[in-house]
């Protein structure tokens, strides 16, 4: 499926466990269907909120082949394939390439923290690799390292393939860079849920959502406002769900959403370590704001 035209709510989907630590599949069958049915635009497999730092290079080709394999050309499958090793992000590139895959999602190389040239030799060299779209992932806050606006408006200008970047810096000021300054035809993507209303009304083209895993059809509907540029409706759905996007964050990334969906029923509360179940406190807070939004 060709994503050139890729706008609205992309869910960077959980991967859900079974009690002993092994993939639930069945489960995981279920998440995707539901999306689909929500209105979900697209779907992220292998992100960070699909826990990939705890899976293995196996289980990471199963769950994309998988994913594929549901979706069956309904909505476009984007794949994390990013490394802090440019051989290996091009070996996990191809494998999803073969997997079937919509695009790529690329994180900026983490821990070793690159310099603006060696970022730019790196994604050069996974889209000379690569026949696939690509985007690009900015988060340094995870990642210790940034693909700053001018870098990525470059690397769009110089590879046809590098088709998007997930902005996931917290500064509006990086959007509106990225948005006044773009080639044509590269989307901008928020990856903080908070931003995107704004970005959205900036001109960006949606957003590439964490809690969107717990209200896909709501998300949609208000990526879809906010790209049409209903400023009432934006502001009312986003209102709605301000306190809930805060509490995705309460904790790192993927443990408030997972946590949420177990309160929903939809998974088991299980994690991979180092990853493990919240803190009371801010587990019982999220708990009170499912209630309040009659979630749970």
């Amino acid at each position: 499926m060709k994503i050139d035209n890729l706008r609205g709510s992309i869910v960077a989907i959980v991967t859900p466990f079974k009690e002993n630590g092994d993939i639930d599949f069945e489960t995981y069958d279920s998440l995707v269907e539901w999306h689909i049915e929500q209105g979900t635009d697209g779907l992220v497999v292998c992100g960070t909120t699909g826990e990939t730092p705890a899976l293995s290079e196996e289980e990471d080709a199963m769950m994309i082949e998988r994913t594929v394999k549901i979706v069956n050309g309904r909505i476009p499958v984007i794949a994390g394939t990013g490394s802090n090793s440019t051989k290996d992000c091009i070996k996990y590139s191809n494998t999803a390439k073969k997997a079937g895959v919509d695009a790529l999602l690329v994180v900026a190389p983490y821990y070793n923290k690159p310099s603006d040239k060696g970022m730019y030799q790196h994604f050069s060299g996974v889209a000379k690799a690569v026949d696939l779209p690509i985007i690009l992932y900015n988060v340094p806050g995870r990642t210790g390292s940034c693909i700053s606006a001018k870098l990525a408006i470059q690397l769009a200008k110089d590879h046809k393939n590098i088709i998007a970047i997930k902005e996931a810096g917290g500064s509006m000021s990086v959007f509106a860079e990225l948005l006044a300054n773009r080639p044509e035809g590269f989307k901008v993507y928020s990856g903080d849920d908070f931003l995107a209303t704004s970005a959205n009304l900036l001109g960006a083209d949606g957003c590439i959502s964490v809690v969107a895993n717990l209200v896909p059809k709501d998300f949609h509907e208000l990526m879809i406002a906010s790209l049409d540029g209903d400023v009432k409706k934006s502001k009312s759905l986003f209102f709605k769900y301000k306190a809930l996007m805060e509490h995705m964050f309460a904790e790192s990334n993927p443990l408030p959403v997972k946590t949420a969906l177990a309160l929903m029923g939809k998974v088991n509360e299980t994690f991979r370590l180092p990853l493990c179940t919240m803190e009371d406190a801010t587990r019982n807070a999220l708990k009170d704001e499912l209630q309040k939004l009659k979630l749970i």
